[in-house]
């Protein structure tokens, strides 16, 4: 018989006082918070700030979000089990190990090789079977895997590319953060048929998004 976590007290307390305090209520968003390890996706002497209320280093000039903006971005998904998700950009693998712990299947896009591998090997050590990092342009999505029901991007766009809205199901919910290189806001895209709802949810700050359909290196 395996022993408590003792990384489980530090996640119950990010939780509680970082994320459900500030207003985030969606059940299954916390509770997959509260499961997966952090920790095993922030590499060197900043695992030791896993579960702090900052954003952290993972090398390659790419960062893990802060847990407060994991939570609401998340939440904003409205994810349901049976979902299909698309995630742009990959980074460590955190976000689609939350985004995985929730939904039935995730693809995950990620634009430098070795970043990708990174996330590969973390959500394999967190047991997450249900989770395909490519790498690839994602600004472009992954039409072979389209329609998703939700697509989260996870570094700053000037503009949301076409073709993830091209990729959104019928009641799809894509979530991203647009902008500028220095300052974007939160937006969310709900597809009804042919029309496209926009909603705005307040300022956040994220790496470039690099591609054709983001910004340039």
């Amino acid at each position: 018989m395996t022993g408590r976590d003792p990384w489980q007290d530090a996640r119950d307390r990010m939780v509680d006082t970082q994320i459900a305090s500030r207003g985030v209520t969606d059940i299954l968003v916390l509770a997959a918070m509260r499961k997966v390890p952090r920790h095993l996706f922030i590499p060197g002497p900043a695992r030791e700030s896993a579960y702090s209320d900052y954003p952290l280093p993972i090398g390659h000039g790419q960062t893990i979000s802060q847990p407060y903006i994991v939570g609401v971005m998340t939440s904003l998904l409205a994810l349901r089990e049976e979902d299909r998700v698309l995630e742009i950009g990959a980074g460590s693998g955190y976000q689609a190990a939350i985004l995985g712990t929730i939904a039935r299947e995730v693809v995950s896009i990620e634009r430098i090789p070795a970043v990708a591998e990174l996330a590969r090997e973390n959500l394999a050590r967190a047991g997450l079977r249900n989770v395909r990092v490519i790498v690839g342009d994602g600004t472009n999505g992954y039409a072979d895997g389209a329609p998703y029901d939700a697509i989260i991007v996870t570094a700053a766009t000037p503009a949301v590319p076409a073709p993830l809205v091209i990729q959104l199901a019928e009641g799809g919910r894509l979530v991203a953060p647009v902008g500028s290189r220095d300052l974007q806001e939160l937006v969310r895209l709900t597809r009804r048929g042919d029309q496209v709802t926009r909603e705005t949810f307040g300022g956040v700050v994220f790496v470039p998004l690099i591609g054709e359909h983001g910004w340039e290196a």
